[in-house]
């Protein structure tokens, strides 16, 4: 049985969090980036090892940075067919991308060798690619107990190197499931880790994925970061894109909900004024968040009207 110890409050030394890629990526903690087969999660993790490797900035990140060493693992996809050729199209400096070799002993998140290869590169970032090949042989994926142990291992040896451990994983097919309930196994990958991003394809544009953060322990959740996947001119960073993450898991596209917004207001509105958090409410209630109501607001030039300490929304007289 373990000796009783007690930590005092006022004995804890704060400590500022040390980012890789802000707000998406911290060091010393652990972040998960997963999606459905064929989504670009992986493509999206070589990319960001590419000009980590050469010590450029990320997407919409000003930060000064040297180049980075990496330790990259996978267990489904080649080195030779598959890894190196995507690093080269990303201009990767591969003398800073590191292998753990596999062939003789396959690796997990609880190998020694994982800490061994950290001192002995100087990595600051480690990748996984997927969560479920380095889970364990003897880990049941869905048993929390046994999760919970593994991911607070690896993060403490995140911690102690100060290392940017993202780990690939993919999604259940639950597709009216929540997307914090849709990763593969028991919920405590997405507890333990501090930033969850997830990647998807817009459903009307296959060509265009989306990188979404569904959670952010550390930070205010950053925006949704959109590349394309082309085969005549490969890959692209495109720039913000505004979307949910359950839109972007559901296919719906943002032109559908600010239409099913719109069509709501003129609804409820078309007989004279409506109270505005009623309003919110129904919106809510069918997946418009208050951020496409109030764009819808604006496009319809609805106006606000207080009446004692409650706000009503109205239609413009010409509407009416």
């Amino acid at each position: 049985m373990a000796e009783l110890k007690i930590i005092s409050m006022d004995e804890v030394q704060s400590k500022e969090v040390n980012w890789l890629w802000y707000p998406y990526i911290p060091y010393g903690k652990i972040t998960i980036i997963q999606g459905d087969p064929g989504e670009g999660k992986t493509t999206l993790a070589l990319r960001l090892a590419a000009l980590l490797s050469k010590g450029e900035a990320l997407p919409y990140d000003n930060t000064e940075r040297e180049p980075v060493k990496i330790i990259y693992q996978t267990a489904e996809d080649g080195l030779e067919d598959t890894i190196k050729p995507r690093l080269e199209a990303a201009e990767a400096d591969c003398t800073q991308i590191k292998v753990i070799d596999e062939s003789e002993a396959a690796l997990s998140m609880l190998d020694e060798r994982i800490e061994k290869a950290i001192i002995e590169v100087g990595a600051r970032v480690v990748i996984l690619d997927p969560i479920q090949a380095y889970v364990g042989a003897n880990i049941n994926m869905n048993n929390a107990n046994e999760v919970r142990n593994v991911m607070a291992q690896l993060g403490r040896i995140a911690e102690k190197y100060d290392c940017a451990v993202l780990l690939v994983g993919h999604m259940n097919k639950g597709s009216g499931n929540k997307s914090s309930y849709r990763g593969l196994g028991s919920i405590d990958f997405q507890a333990s880790a501090r930033s969850v991003l997830i990647v998807a394809r817009i459903k009307d544009n296959p060509q265009v994925r989306v990188m979404v953060q569904d959670k952010s322990s550390l930070a205010p959740e950053g925006e949704a970061i959109a590349f394309e996947l082309d085969k005549e001119n490969g890959f692209s960073w495109l720039g913000h894109y505004d979307i949910s993450v359950d839109d972007l898991l559901s296919g719906i596209p943002k032109e559908k909900k600010s239409e099913q917004a719109e069509n709501l207001i003129l609804e409820y509105l078309s007989k004279g004024r409506y109270l505005q958090k009623e309003l919110v409410k129904k919106a809510q209630a069918i997946g418009i968040s208050k951020r496409v109501l109030d764009e819808a607001k604006k496009t319809l030039n609805v106006q606000s009207v207080k009446e004692g300490s409650q706000w009503y929304w109205q239609l413009p007289e010409k509407m009416k």
